[in-house]
């Protein structure tokens, strides 16, 4: 809080600095064009310097306000992913220095591998969603594309986020409509992950009570497949909606709902659809009230 307190100051002191610098070269341009305003080349030569000495400060207060923005992006990135790494760590360990300790009974013991097996789980999935936001290779060209059923990879991360999250089948519910074999062209791992990240996203701030629909249909005349991810949660003012998908950007104030997360999910998710020639976008009616995340992806041609 007081690291917060003291960027917002900082930012205020240099938008005042700012202002009062161009007020100040302003006042005196005006002066100069008083002085000098039957020196024609004096005074156009003055209009000039004093105009480009003017968008130079506007532009540097602009870049100095953004670096002390982009900086707390990045300590609270940090601070993030420390404690996501840090919790699962200090989990298995704990569990370990109880076997090394003392004698624990074989379902005990099956109980405690099980939940260090979901621990390492964790662990992966933040190194992953790391590795994944720094990789170059999917801003620009094609990597490992094949030909895939998108039904069944949606089916299966569905299944997989049930197991992962311990929600009953009718938590998320999924609706394939009348299409069928909606074929893409595709890095699977990357729309896997992709897929993952939108459900992950619905599941943590959909709060206690988790009812999500899942439909994929098709669009354009039947060139895009465009998949759906409805949730009922805590939703998203509309200024938002799209600074979510920047790097490590969290809504301000969602964190009251006690989400972990490194600001990674949505980024990626948007860089994996625009890989593939895609896009994603989300929608909301406001807080409270749910959110709408869509993907849109070019569907094979034949």
């Amino acid at each position: 809080m007081t690291k917060i307190t003291s960027r917002r100051k900082a930012i205020a002191f240099f938008v005042v600095l700012g202002s009062a610098v161009v007020a100040l070269a302003v006042a005196l341009n005006v002066g100069w064009i008083i002085l000098n305003r039957r020196e024609v080349v004096l005074l156009f030569f003055g209009v000039i310097f004093f105009l480009a000495i003017i968008a130079g400060m506007i532009l540097n207060t602009i870049f100095l306000v953004r670096e002390i923005r982009r900086n707390e992006q990045h300590d609270s990135f940090i601070n993030a992913v420390t404690h996501e790494l840090k919790t699962p760590i200090t989990s298995i360990r704990l569990y370990l220095e109880t076997m090394q300790r003392r004698d624990v009974g074989e379902a005990q013991r099956q109980q405690f591998f099980t939940l260090m097996l979901s621990d390492t789980d964790r662990l992966l999935g933040t190194v992953d969603q790391v590795l994944t936001a720094g990789e170059s290779g999917y801003k620009r060209g094609k990597r490992h594309h094949v030909d895939l059923d998108f039904e069944a990879l949606v089916r299966e991360c569905i299944e997989l986020a049930r197991t992962r999250h311990h929600l009953d089948s009718g938590a998320i519910e999924f609706d394939a409509g009348k299409n069928r074999e909606i074929n893409l062209n595709a890095d699977p791992i990357g729309l896997r992950t992709a897929v993952s990240n939108l459900l992950d996203n619905a599941i943590k701030y959909s709060g206690d009570q988790v009812q999500i629909s899942v439909s994929l249909e098709t669009g354009d005349e039947g060139k895009l497949a465009i998949l759906r991810v409805v949730d009922r949660g805590v939703g998203i003012p509309a200024p938002e909606l799209k600074r979510i998908f920047k790097r490590f950007y969290r809504v301000p104030g969602r964190n009251s709902f006690k989400v972990k997360g490194t600001g990674l999910g949505l980024f990626i998710v948007r860089a994996i659809a625009k890989a593939h020639g895609g896009k994603a976008y989300a929608a909301s009616e406001g807080e409270g009230r749910g959110t709408t995340m869509t993907l849109e992806l070019p569907r094979k041609t034949a």
